[in-house]
């Protein structure tokens, strides 16, 4: 079913590419490479298997989720209602 001038399947369309552009999104933040042994952040150890879970880790775990905490990120406005751009 589609709503005013859109065609049918225009609704789940516009969900996929957002869903599919949070993944993007995500995976082009995930750490490549070699990983550290040491923070970047703090100097502490970074545990092996850390390193090896993830490769080219560059942060502990308590600096990484202080810097996942406290990141602000814009999400892409698909819906170009007045409302949801002066949010």
């Amino acid at each position: 079913m589609a709503g005013g001038w859109a065609r049918d399947g225009a609704i789940q369309d516009q969900i996929d590419d957002t869903v599919t552009d949070a993944v993007l999104l995500a995976r082009s933040r995930m750490p490549t490479g070699d990983s550290e042994p040491y923070c970047a952040t703090c100097g502490d150890d970074i545990p092996e298997a850390r390193r090896r879970a993830l490769p080219g880790v560059r942060t502990c775990v308590a600096c990484q989720t202080e810097r996942d905490r406290t990141a602000k990120t814009a999400g892409i406005n698909r819906r170009g209602s007045k409302d949801s751009q002066l949010r």
